[in-house]
């Protein structure tokens, strides 16, 4: 086993380990790895319903829902930090805290305000932006929707009303079709 594949058995569930058998029928190609890695971040329509950004940060591919759950801000100019230990994309519009792993929103709470100094700490308000699984397979990287029934913040901004591209001004595929005489 060489130790790019150690390194990322080791690592968290985001990217699970390069696989050689084929991706499940539900899954979406996105791209190369080496791309995806050289670019850091890609947004790719998936499905033809759904807007999602895959990032490649510290050696592992993660996949979400492009727009902030929030106000729909486009996460693939958010910063990565790390809040308590947890990775998390940080939108660019209003500055909420993402969970790379899990896709819960963090904030800063205060138990006591009339303690001082004031004390804070991250807390979690549950999941509110979808995450997606990552499949590698022989350096192409695929994505699986979660299908969750349950729905999640981030749903309200997969609509045509807040596609950079809207869907029906996507080009079409024209077939034509040449007779002989």
């Amino acid at each position: 086993m060489s130790s790019e594949e150690e390194t990322s058995q080791a690592s968290s569930s985001s990217t699970p380990p390069p696989s050689s058998s084929p991706p499940a029928p539900s899954s979406h190609f996105i791209g190369k790895k080496d791309d995806i890695v050289k670019a850091g971040r890609v947004t790719k329509l998936v499905n033809g319903c759904r807007d999602v950004l895959v990032l490649y940060h510290q050696g592992q591919l993660h996949a979400m829902d492009m727009r902030c759950y929030h106000s729909g801000g486009t996460l693939q100019h958010g910063d990565i930090e790390e809040f308590n230990g947890r990775l998390c994309i940080v939108c660019p519009w209003h500055k909420y805290k993402i969970t790379l792993a899990e896709g819960e929103g963090l904030y800063q709470a205060v138990d006591d305000p009339t303690a001082r100094p004031l004390r804070t700490h991250w807390r979690s308000k549950g999941v509110k932006q979808r995450i997606h699984k990552i499949t590698e397979v022989n350096g192409d990287v695929y994505v699986t929707l979660n299908d969750c029934a349950e729905t999640i913040e981030s749903d309200t901004y997969q609509t045509e009303r807040y596609r950079s591209v809207p869907l029906k001004a996507q080009p079409k595929l024209k077939l034509s079709i040449q007779l002989d005489s």
